[in-house]
């Protein structure tokens, strides 16, 4: 693996990590601040980054055999509005500027596996992204999130509000491979 793809693998790793452990943490002040649906969308898109994250570490494991550790920035966290709108910071952040880089960079040296993982997380991001916009409207009215079962595919982590679809949209996967989370 040409060691440019690798470093993005491994930084990539870090990124969904930490935002899988932020958003299980955003997620927990949601419900105590009384947005439980806001919680959920963040329980379910945590799952997602976690999905990220793995297919991230089996490309490294299968290419280079071991990962090394990525030392992270620490993140805090407040009040639920201020912490969609550093999820929303994020989100976006993956979505113009990191995966399109990443994915850029593995096609140029031709690693698919690579390719793969980023373009399905770059994929999920925007999703996350509108979902986050969306709830932090609703938080900055003093509402909850009007949402229904938010599922999430379990292969490449697309995630989307209402009835699982036949197949997902970004890896083709199967319905029965979506999550629920209710």
């Amino acid at each position: 693996m040409h060691a440019m793809t690798r470093s993005n693998l491994q930084s990539a790793f870090a990124g969904e990590s930490q935002a899988h452990m932020r958003y299980m943490i955003y997620a927990d002040k949601a419900d105590r601040d009384g947005f439980p649906n806001v919680a959920r969308l963040f329980r379910a898109v945590m799952f997602a980054e976690q999905i990220h994250a793995t297919s991230h570490f089996q490309v490294m494991r299968n290419e280079v055999g071991a990962v090394q550790t990525v030392a992270g920035a620490g993140f805090g966290w407040g009040p639920t509005a201020q912490n969609l709108a550093i999820a929303i910071e994020g989100e976006d952040f993956e979505v113009a500027e990191m995966y399109p880089v990443y994915k850029g960079a593995a096609e140029l040296q031709h690693e698919m596996g690579a390719v793969r993982s980023f373009d399905w997380a770059w994929q999920a991001e925007k999703t996350h992204a509108a979902l986050y916009k969306e709830a932090k409207t609703a938080v900055d009215e003093g509402q909850d999130l009007q949402a229904g079962v938010i599922h999430v595919c379990s292969q490449c982590g697309h995630t989307l509000v209402g009835e699982a679809p036949d197949r997902c949209p970004v890896c083709n996967a199967q319905r029965e491979r979506f999550r629920a989370f209710a």
